[in-house]
């Protein structure tokens, strides 16, 4: 352990004995959000992505949420990093005093803080990190983002009415991939289909040629895929194509592998990809618009996209607790306020389940076509509202 962790980790003890199990309620003039994510490395963008929506939710409200001045406070955990992010959430909680926290892209690293976040009952929106057993962790997790098994299932249930009779799953070695993994395995088969072989890749992997050849050789029709946002896409992607699947005419079938963040770096490879998911960038909506416009007055090259409205909605439900508790430092009450929320969002309707506290969504079926030169995520269909399945399977 460092010097800094055991500074953190001696400044926490000493928080909890002069505070409790919760730190004092404080009215402010100013409420504080932490924000945790990638800001440099391979994931950067998320970063970048949490920041910009963040501040345009705030900067549409006119600057202020419920009239309090908002000051963000981002730290950097460059990626899984467990340990590190721990670190920062414990230094964010007791040095920095935030009432609140967001953000968080990988599991690995939001599993980590639940301790801290239940032990301080610090109200913490998840933007990204998409396993279901998240919000299990802790009582003060609430999510905006959506889960693995919310769009697999009704991919899945797709695939098997489109006729598709075996399918290989191939996903990256960890939670979320899993998450998905079993997803489409569970519903792929109860509609009468065969997840002929699973494939699991690990999360270092750059040369995705020796997966792609496994599934072309297993007679399959089609390969379910998950794998991280960012660099992992673009290889999967191009090795799918380069090894001929496409001309194979084995389908591709995913989720946010097509995020409008990378979707123009596909170039005419991504046309025809067909994914299941809660946002496209195209959906056709006042809210939406008004996302967009907002996003691209805090930053002329933001992009609108599963990551970005996650941040916007994570502030929603932010503006909402720092309402219902007149701005003073009170988890409990903050949370009751939450999971009552319905609210129009940029995705369509909303709602917060207060049993998971993880947000009910419309998913849309999505194919890659081109409009005004551009690639985009086209929306063919409304599955309608979709709760995390994940959970309710158990």
């Amino acid at each position: 352990m460092s010097k800094t962790t055991r500074r953190c980790a001696a400044a926490w003890c000493a928080a909890l004995a002069l505070g409790g199990t919760a730190l004092p309620a404080l009215a402010q003039s100013a409420i504080k959000v932490g924000i945790v994510g990638p800001f440099s490395g391979p994931f950067a963008h998320y970063g970048t992505l949490f920041k910009t929506g963040a501040q345009a939710y705030v900067d549409a409200q006119g600057g202020k949420l419920d009239g309090r001045s908002i000051e963000f406070i981002y730290r950097d955990t460059g990626g899984p990093n467990p340990g590190l992010t721990k670190s920062l959430v414990q230094e964010l909680i007791v040095k920095d005093k935030v009432d609140y926290l967001g953000g968080f892209v990988f599991t690995p690293n939001a599993m980590a803080v639940a301790p801290l976040i239940q032990q301080s009952q610090t109200p913490t929106v998840i933007f990204n990190a998409a396993t279901s057993a998240i919000t299990e962790k802790s009582d003060y997790f609430i999510r905006t983002s959506y889960t693995l098994w919310q769009v697999t299932v009704p991919l899945a249930r797709w695939a098997a009415g489109q006729g598709l009779k075996k399918v290989v799953t191939a996903v990256t070695d960890f939670a979320p991939g899993l998450d998905g993994e079993a997803a489409f395995k569970a519903e792929f088969t109860r509609q009468g289909g065969t997840v002929v072989e699973s494939i699991r890749m690990p999360i270092a992997t750059t040369d995705f040629a020796p997966f792609v050849q496994r599934i072309k050789a297993s007679g399959a029709q089609a390969v379910y895929t998950f794998l991280p946002g960012g660099p992992p896409n673009l290889g999967f992607v191009k090795a799918y194509n380069e090894n001929g699947l496409a001309k194979a005419g084995i389908q591709f079938l995913g989720t946010a592998e097509t995020d409008e963040f990378d979707l123009q770096k596909f170039g005419d490879a991504a046309l025809g990809l067909t994914t299941a998911f809660h946002y496209s960038g195209t959906h056709d909506s006042p809210a939406n618009q008004k996302f967009v416009a907002a996003l691209k007055a805090a930053d002329a090259q933001a992009v609108p996209n599963y990551a970005s409205v996650g941040a916007w909605d994570g502030m929603h439900v932010i503006h909402k607790m720092i309402e219902a508790t007149g701005g003073r430092r009170d988890g409990p009450k903050a949370l009751a306020a939450a999971k009552t929320l319905q609210w129009d969002s940029p995705r369509g309707p909303v709602s917060i389940d207060p049993k998971t506290r993880h947000i009910v969504q419309n998913v849309y079926l999505r194919k890659v076509e081109k409009a005004g030169g551009m690639l985009v995520n086209r929306e063919l269909q409304s599955f309608g509202p979709q709760p995390d399945l994940g959970l309710e399977t158990k």
